[in-house]
């Protein structure tokens, strides 16, 4: 349920789960059964979204239905000097070095792939703040793709 059902919208209730089950485990009844309800009132009140899970989903089928593709080449590892030759590597931006830490306009994809939108926060929870960081990003990247 905490993976499933809450996802994103709750992240703590992964915690909450695992530290439950780890206290059940170490102390057993009765005190090991308090964390487990305590856990199941947790999951029962937070914040519920499944747009990680449908991501996933939708991020697998399309692997499923999809042909292999070229990793892009300023993408790829040069070790090599016939590798740099080859431009390998060539015109990567390092995001950490990039102001925000964001390498706005750079894309990661295969040539002639569209960018996918399989994760659609929901308007609950942290998944607020996912959106609202997701909208952020939006904007240098399509100031840098005018430029």
């Amino acid at each position: 349920m905490a993976y499933e059902d809450i996802g994103l919208a709750d992240p703590r209730a992964f915690q909450v789960v695992n530290e439950a089950a780890e206290t059940y485990e170490r102390l057993g009844s009765p005190d090991g059964k308090l964390a487990l309800a305590q856990a199941v009132i947790y999951l029962s009140i937070a914040a519920k979204s499944n747009a990680g899970y449908n991501a996933f989903n939708e991020a697998m089928a399309f692997i499923r239905k999809d042909k292999s593709r070229e990793v892009p080449v300023h993408l790829r590892n040069a070790p090599t000097k016939l590798m740099k030759e080859l431009g390998y590597g060539h015109d990567y931006r390092y995001a950490h070095n990039e102001p925000n830490a964001y390498a706005a306009g750079e894309t990661y994809l295969p040539e002639g792939m569209h960018e996918p939108v399989w994760y659609r926060p929901v308007p609950r929870g942290m998944e607020i703040k996912i959106a609202e960081k997701l909208a952020w990003l939006r904007d240098p990247d399509c100031k840098a793709r005018d430029e």
